[in-house]
């Protein structure tokens, strides 16, 4: 039995990078598939697996280690099914744009959220700030100060004209980091700046809406040097929460959950109850409205509606 990472999922092979630092296309053994898993993919990428290697070199994924956290949307099609993005991250950066296309503060928000429950760190990467006039600009302080309150860590930065690439670079150091955003925010960009020699195909921006066409299919992992890896997603339209109980969703807002202790009831919903210190910040502008409508729209969507259907792009 050889140990080894994921590093690529195409659905039904893998391909592991051994201990030895060779790569091997490996293929899971049927019980995954009936292990009441209610994933769409039994195995990630990121999964530290065993696997057995047969005379022929044909590999079978056999055990896969407990992952230490995991980063999740609702699979595309079948609402009540998940699909794990990726696992075993140090970082989950989320490349975020004002214009061309925008990010919108839900798609940010459920981005939060999930990384937020998973105890995955997570930094806001203001992307194309070369090309912010001063509307945007204005628009990128509040998107700051917003986050920047709720106590998430964010930075500007230009990929094409590498501002603030090296401080980008010293972040996700030693680190197994997931590159995220929606269609057209720069991950394959970003990536292929870091790792030139990748060549990952990029997309332009419709001009019709305004957004990106998702050019990678697969999760797929990358080494930037031994110690640091870079996890490239599939352009993401929007999160879908999986297995999130109503009554814990504040608990994944920081700066919710530091005013709970001042709501008059010990399980405020922060939506319309009396004493609600997160109303009462909200009413003295204190409180980001733009967190507060994410949170309510999380709060009210049905478990089993697609995700897709509300306004979240």
């Amino acid at each position: 039995m050889q140990k080894g990472k994921v590093y690529r999922s195409t659905g039904s092979w893998y391909d592991v990078k051994l201990d030895t630092g060779s790569f091997i296309k490996a293929r899971i053994q049927g019980k995954f598939r009936n292990q009441s898993i209610k994933t769409t993919n039994p195995v990630s990428v990121g999964d530290e697996v065993d696997l057995l290697i047969d005379e022929n070199n044909e590999a079978v994924i056999k055990n896969i280690h407990p992952r230490k956290n995991y980063i999740i949307r609702k699979s595309v099609n079948l609402s009540k099914e998940a699909h794990i993005i990726a696992s075993n991250l140090d970082l989950a950066v989320l490349l975020v744009t004002i214009i061309n296309p925008l990010t919108s503060p839900g798609f940010i928000d459920r981005f939060t959220v999930t990384a937020q429950a998973y105890n995955i760190p997570i930094l806001i990467v203001f992307n194309k700030v070369e090309i912010y006039d001063k509307k945007a600009i204005e628009k990128l302080e509040i998107f700051e100060n917003s986050y920047n309150k709720a106590g998430y860590e964010t930075m500007r930065m230009s990929v094409i004209e590498n501002l603030s690439m090296d401080t980008f670079i010293e972040k996700i150091q030693n680190k197994t980091v997931l590159v995220s955003g929606n269609s057209g925010a720069g991950k394959s960009t970003l990536i292929n700046k870091i790792i030139p020699e990748l060549h990952l195909k990029t997309g332009e921006i419709s001009a019709t809406h305004n957004t990106g066409k998702h050019t990678t299919t697969f999760a797929e992992m990358f080494d930037f040097d031994e110690k640091t890896q870079i996890i490239d997603t599939p352009g993401i339209k929007g999160f879908g929460l999986v297995d999130f109980d109503k009554s814990e969703l504040s608990r994944f807002f920081p700066e919710m959950l530091q005013l709970l202790q001042d709501c008059k009831f010990h399980n405020c919903k922060h939506i319309n109850e009396p004493g609600c210190e997160v109303l009462n910040q909200l009413s003295k502008n204190n409180f980001s409205l733009t967190r507060h409508q994410s949170y309510l729209a999380m709060y009210q969507e049905d478990k089993d509606s697609n995700y897709r259907k509300n306004n979240y792009l």
